[in-house]
């Protein structure tokens, strides 16, 4: 990940610029914008480890609560060697849209580590993270400020989080990270559920577009959880996946691949040497012909330049912020529709919730329960935003913008000004 796009400018400036866009269509009064434009808390760790050679390293950790107004904080955690105190304010800010926008009880909170996991031992990322738990557990809780997975964390790590807390607590607390093994309060779904998200989108974008899922041409850029995941299920679902992408590269086949079978070669090999398919860069994949592209990778992969090349009829956003604000309105002239990041990829918190208010009630439900709610909320909120963008005669994102920001400013008002 890179804190700044091609273009120069941070990731928070990028997320400023939306929020500016949004607020000025609306109307909003400027207190809120204000209050918008400055993260409510940003705490700053210094993370001590032991390494297995007996030296001592020091990590910088990031934890940042962007907004509490409609309730305590939700938001990943990511470990990257480029992160930077801008992507995590950023980061954090998208998070309390999405959940304004999808109407979960929930502000906007984000964190991280600046590290390279792939060079450290298992044994060092688990002391890092206990440690870096420990620092930010002053912030953190069941009632504050929820954590879950995001970029290069997973289960075990949310595992050793939940541990730590719980044995500085005295007790298990089991609600203050959503992401864990089932064994210790985790939930049915939670693995798949940015993925399957993206694959209700785009359902429903089929739906108000009359288009057959199954004659979608489809390419995929990420094959991390998000981006294989969703590749799998809409595969399932009979849609037509052309290609895939990993960090190093992808392959594609016009008739369409085997997910299935692409994952087992993943594990072996990497994607761009897949047998049954012809190697493709990121770049490439990204300028396919193709209905439908998901960019499910990194930050700012859309450039001004790729998106004047962009071939996709339609964009789903799996990745948080996979497009400038200057390549997005450069698909918008051109008729591309954009399911915005803070929409379509909102299965991740959404089953996140389902996992809180699990753990808080020490009552589970199946999976079947887990896909029919997830379902309901996303196909809600789309149905939202899209009547919002069709009234408005705007695009998805600002529509998006418009109606999370009406939820956050009401809530705003409705709270006051303390003291």
């Amino acid at each position: 990940m890179t804190s700044s796009s091609p273009s120069g400018s941070s990731l928070w400036a990028e997320a400023l610029a939306q929020l500016e866009r949004g607020a000025e269509r609306m109307g909003l009064e400027r207190w809120i914008v204000e209050r918008l434009r400055k993260p409510k808390r940003i705490l700053q760790v210094s993370i001590p480890v032991r390494m297995d050679d007996g030296s001592l390293r020091v990590f910088d950790g990031y934890r940042v609560q962007h907004n509490l107004d409609r309730g305590p904080a939700k938001g990943g955690i990511r470990y990257h060697p480029d992160l930077s105190l801008d992507d995590v304010r950023a980061l954090a800010f998208w998070m309390t849209i999405k959940c304004a926008v999808v109407n979960l009880p929930f502000g906007g909170a984000k964190g991280g580590v600046v590290c390279d996991p792939k060079n450290l031992s298992e044994g060092e990322i688990e002391r890092l993270t206990r440690r870096y738990a420990a620092e930010i557990s002053i912030l953190i809780g069941p009632d504050k400020d929820i954590p879950a997975p995001d970029m290069n964390t997973n289960e075990k790590i949310m595992g050793w989080i939940m541990d730590t807390y719980s044995v500085q607590a005295g007790h298990s607390v089991p609600g203050v990270v959503t992401g864990k093994p089932l064994e210790i309060g985790g939930t049915v779904g939670r693995r798949e559920a940015t993925g399957r998200g993206l694959y209700y989108i785009v359902e429903e974008l089929c739906r108000v577009k009359k288009r057959e899922l199954k004659n979608l041409r489809i390419a995929v850029q990420g094959f991390g959880n998000v981006g294989a995941n969703a590749a799998r299920i809409l595969h399932e679902a009979g849609a037509r996946i052309v290609a895939i992408s990993d960090a190093e590269g992808g392959t594609a086949r016009a008739e369409g691949l085997d997910v299935d079978d692409l994952r087992r070669h993943a594990e072996t090999g990497p994607l761009a040497g897949y047998p049954k398919g012809r190697g493709v860069t990121n770049a490439q994949l990204l300028e396919m012909d193709c209905d439908l592209l998901i960019p499910a990778a990194m930050e700012n992969q859309i450039t001004a330049a790729v998106a004047r090349k962009v071939r996709a009829e339609f964009v789903v956003e799996g990745a948080n912020g996979p497009a400038t604000n200057e390549a997005d309105e450069i698909l918008r002239s051109r008729g591309v529709t954009v399911v915005p990041d803070i929409l379509a990829n909102a299965g991740g918190v959404t089953v996140s919730y389902f996992e809180w208010v699990q753990d808080l009630q020490a009552f589970f439900w199946d999976e079947q329960e887990v896909r029919q709610r997830l379902r309901a909320i996303l196909a809600r909120a789309f149905q939202e935003v899209w009547r919002v963008a069709g009234e408005q005669k705007v695009d998805l994102r600002l529509a998006a913008f418009l109606v999370g920001l009406g939820r956050l400013s009401l809530a705003m008002k409705q709270r006051g000004l303390f003291p």
